[in-house]
């Protein structure tokens, strides 16, 4: 979106107290994705082109999570103007543009990131602000009547005037990156808190004469997560816009509210989802497929025309090619499907293959795993594969095979054949009339 240089530096090193977790707060996923990586996506689409995160000590997972971005280490947590301050040995130095987000703050779209950078190329100090209903105890931005920033007045210092304003501090700044560390490298800590507060550069900077503006956002993109129940509240928000995409893009959701997506789920055209619909991260779904009620998705590849579910589970590695048909209770792991081959019933298949215009039978299932190693099966095209079948991979059943119901396959069978294994069937004459009869009987004494 924007074309001239610019970085954002991630503050991400808080511990999060109140999620009552053992790790870090930016790690907690949204849709899928740790937190922070929403945020680090948004800014990339905004165009950002550096990216530093400013971590805690000790934070390996969270250094991965935002890998390959370079990261800067807070060791003591002395407030947001320090926790910038960390970054300043890892900023190349000739950006133009520096935007300051927050990890936990997940939901700014790249759009009002956007809009920072156009106004922070007519000011030197930009700050994100919005108007919560009601405005609380956030910090006010008092703004003139050419809406150029004043001054950002914490509420507990405001009087009531400031206090009525009704333009809050979101804490989100984008900063001339020529000017950024000189007047960070002015702030003191002296405050009640002892921290060092990267609003206070707004003053540093209308001391200086620099002007300094506001960019407004909504309420709900600034809402920052400190609890589980924040989190609840993010997740809610952040489903609600990947609905609404999805339907936008041509797909039918019967019952929107009981969908639930990933930040990377993919739906073609003309996809119909039933009420209660798990999708995880990395699914892709093209056009015309129906996915019935209570279907659970991760990971996993579904071609065009395929039918599946209720209560189907495809798990990572399933590949449903054009045309396939998976049923109810059927659990897919690790398999190709090819077209237009049908497991409609109760089946367990993994490592497999399943060869176009193949029939799964009801009950059948692919015993995959000793314990120790997993282990292949192949199904060839037109396979008819009867009801309850357990099939011993590693496997291999040829094309146009028939396996008769109830058998347990250990061996390869080739083209054309039937298998089955079955022990002989004895019927024994009048067996049940004499054991009914004897049981009424031996119930009827015990009554008396």
């Amino acid at each position: 979106m924007t074309s001239s240089k610019s970085a954002a530096i991630v503050l991400a090193a808080g511990l999060g107290t109140r999620m009552k977790s053992t790790k870090p707060k930016v790690m907690h996923p949204l849709a899928g994705r740790p937190m922070v990586n929403h945020v680090i996506a948004n800014l990339q689409t905004a165009g950002v082109e550096e990216i530093i995160a400013v971590i805690g000590p000790d934070m390996p997972a969270l250094e991965r999570a935002v890998a390959p971005h370079k990261t800067a280490v807070q060791v003591d947590r002395l407030g947001t103007g320090h926790a910038v301050l960390a970054a300043k040995e890892v900023v190349a130095g000739d950006e133009e543009h520096v935007l300051i987000a927050f990890g936990d703050t997940p939901l700014i779209s790249p759009n009002t990131f956007a809009r920072m950078i156009e106004a922070r190329t007519h000011a030197d100090v930009v700050v994100l602000g919005f108007r919560p209903a009601p405005p609380g105890a956030y910090g006010r931005l008092v703004t003139d009547e050419s809406n150029a920033l004043q001054a950002i007045v914490e509420f507990k210092d405001a009087n009531e005037e400031e206090r009525a304003i009704p333009l809050c501090n979101s804490g989100v700044m984008c900063v001339n990156g020529q000017k950024l560390f000189s007047l960070l490298d002015r702030i003191t800590n002296d405050n009640a808190a002892g921290e060092y507060y990267l609003t206070d550069i707004v003053a540093l900077a209308r001391e200086d004469n620099l002007n300094c503006a506001v960019v407004e956002g909504n309420e709900d993109e600034l809402l920052g997560v400190n609890s589980r129940v924040e989190l609840a509240r993010a997740e809610a928000l952040i489903q609600d816009q990947l609905r609404h995409q999805a339907m936008v893009n041509g797909a039918t959701l019967l019952d929107p509210s009981s969908t639930h997506f990933s930040f990377d789920t993919k739906l073609g055209k003309d996809v119909v989802v039933e009420p209660n619909v798990f999708f995880g991260p990395n699914v892709k779904v093209d056009d015309f497929v129906t996915i019935k009620a209570f279907s659970h998705l991760e990971d996993c590849r579904v071609g065009r025309g395929v039918t599946m579910g209720p209560y189907a589970r495809l798990r990572p590695g399933a590949d449903l090619k054009d045309g396939v048909k998976v049923g109810n209770f059927v659990e897919i792991k690790k398999a190709l499907i090819e077209e237009g081959a049908k497991v409609n019933h109760l089946s367990y298949i993994g490592d497999a293959r399943v060869g176009p215009g193949a029939n799964i039978g009801a009950g059948t299932i692919t015993c995959n795993y000793d314990g120790y190693f997993k282990y292949h099966t192949d199904i060839g095209a037109e396979a008819f594969i009867g009801s309850n079948t357990a099939l011993v991979a590693p496997v291999h059943i040829g094309d146009g095979v028939n396996i008769g119901a109830g058998s347990t396959i250990s061996k390869d069978v080739k083209t054309g054949d039937l298998s089955l294994t079955r022990a002989p069937q004895k019927n024994f004459d009048g067996w049940a009339t004499k054991f009914r009869s004897k049981q009424e009987a031996e119930k009827a004494k015990q009554k008396k």
